[in-house]
């Protein structure tokens, strides 16, 4: 399908005005019907605006304005993003501020979040021109956004980040190699240690967030991992879902800050928090990935804890520069976003990390299901009894800030102990495994959670409650 299909063309009276400069005079001189145009200007109108030099595209932002709405801001800004001409840009911010009397310039960024802070009332063509518009900046991105799909998300929300769809490649089945050849590694790098039945692998930071995404086979279990460097978020899935084996993408587009990833049956939008189709032909069937638990901690600790572990190998078929701390340094290094949400929670700082647990992904809106937790209150708490949704769950946390979640019960946990072992108040000791806590013939269930920037989680989650 054309990123154009769906699109209406304008009346030819109104083409003709246009073209002559005068379009404020086509609702009095037109002779066609255009009631319709009265109730919201046509997209084709948007869309002829974006292609015009300069002062050409006046004409046409003038016709817009007969039946502007506020609501509409968000389409001139996305025209302004991507028009090839920076004085058609210039010319759309200004007007943006002739129609809707706020000054932000051409801080498109502002823009969004003055519109986020506004009920959604959208063009009724949005998603076509959401088709188009991203059709124009990548053809692929197009079929994200076909007639008639319905959405569980703010469109305007919807953002490009700056890259093509797979434009950051995802690693498909990557090499791993043994721990004792994985020399590149030294014991404080940071990585997100996954194992599955009894099979343990390593993920370097510094490797997958140069992919944000790993395609894998993990004790005999199809996995996709996802990691959002702008939230800090690495969470890894089950790949099978609703019976069907999955492959997932990178978009190239964004969510309150948080990547989009697709899959390439159904080319539908997917939630990587949520692990949800939220915008396409999936949506509203019940599908949902599963998580698997993971954990972000260092070289040294999880070697330690699994001798026999793989890491991913440096010879991953793409030329980057896998050294530890140089993939999104900048970004890293403070505490500015490089894309804004709608809130945000001065708590704490934006990229302050936190555990977040999600009991819930079907109904994350409700009260008491969401929580986040400092990761340094637990640093300082390595042993945090806490509840959530009526579950009592107990958080042990290792020297190197390896955080793990387990189901206890009525089971009061004291201390941690060497030899990956923890104790609780009866004097029972426990042994403290990827999956469960387990003593003799008793086990007691990991439950899955993960590290985030606090600005991220809460973006997502507003209702979320928080431990400080």
């Amino acid at each position: 399908m054309s990123p154009m299909s769906g699109v209406r063309i304008l009346p030819s009276c109104l083409q003709a005005l246009i073209v002559a400069g005068s379009a404020l005079a086509a609702p009095q001189t037109c002779a066609e019907p255009i009631e319709e145009w009265k109730q919201a200007p046509p997209l084709d109108l948007f869309l002829q605006a974006r292609s015009q030099w300069g002062s050409g595209a006046g004409p046409i932002l003038d016709a817009i304005s007969v039946s502007w709405r506020d609501a509409y801001t968000p389409m001139i800004v996305e025209l302004a993003i991507v028009s090839p001409y920076p004085e058609t840009r210039t010319l759309m911010f200004r007007f943006l501020r002739r129609e809707t009397g706020r000054a932000f310039g051409e801080d498109t960024q502002r823009w969004m979040q003055w519109v986020w802070q506004r009920p959604y009332d959208p063009h009724p063509e949005y998603l076509a021109f959401k088709r188009a518009i991203y059709g124009l900046i990548d053809p692929r991105m197009a079929s994200f956004f076909p007639e008639g799909a319905r959405s569980l998300i703010r469109l305007d929300e919807v953002q490009w980040g700056g890259v093509y769809v797979n434009g950051i490649p995802p690693l498909d089945h990557p090499e791993h190699i043994r721990a004792d050849q994985a020399g590149y590694l030294r014991d404080n790098h940071v990585v997100f240690g996954l194992s599955i039945n009894g099979e343990a692998r390593a993920y370097p930071k510094r490797i997958l967030a140069w992919h944000e995404m790993a395609l894998d086979t993990l004790g005999g279990v199809e996995v996709t991992l996802v990691y959002c460097t702008l939230c800090g978020t690495a969470i890894p899935y089950h790949s099978v879902v609703g019976g069907q084996h999955r492959t997932f993408g990178t978009s190239g587009l964004l969510y309150r800050s948080n990547k989009l990833m697709f899959d390439h049956e159904s080319k539908s939008l997917w939630s990587t928090l949520l692990g949800k189709p939220v915008i396409g032909e999936l949506v509203g069937s019940g599908l949902k990935l599963e998580f698997l638990p993971i954990v972000t901690t260092r070289w040294g600790d999880w070697k330690s804890r699994h001798p026999d572990t793989t890491a991913l190998s440096l010879n991953t078929g793409h030329e980057r520069d896998y050294r530890e701390g140089r993939a999104y340094r900048d970004y890293f290094s403070n505490d500015r976003l490089m894309f804004q949400v709608p809130e945000r929670d001065r708590r704490l700082k934006n990229k302050a990390e936190i555990l977040g647990i999600l009991l819930s992904a079907n109904e994350p809106e409700a009260a008491g299901e969401v929580l986040a937790i400092s990761a340094r209150f637990l640093q300082k708490n390595p042993v945090f009894r806490t509840e959530l949704a009526g579950r009592r769950l107990t958080i042990l946390t290792t020297p190197a800030g390896a955080n793990r979640v387990f189901d206890t019960g009525d089971r009061t946990f004291e201390r941690l102990l060497e030899n990956e072992q923890a104790a609780d108040d009866a004097g029972t000791i426990w042994r403290v495994t990827e999956d469960a806590l387990v003593s003799e013939d008793l086990r007691l269930a990991r439950v899955p959670a993960y590290r985030a920037f606090w600005f991220g989680w809460f973006a997502q989650f507003p209702e979320t409650r928080l431990i400080k």
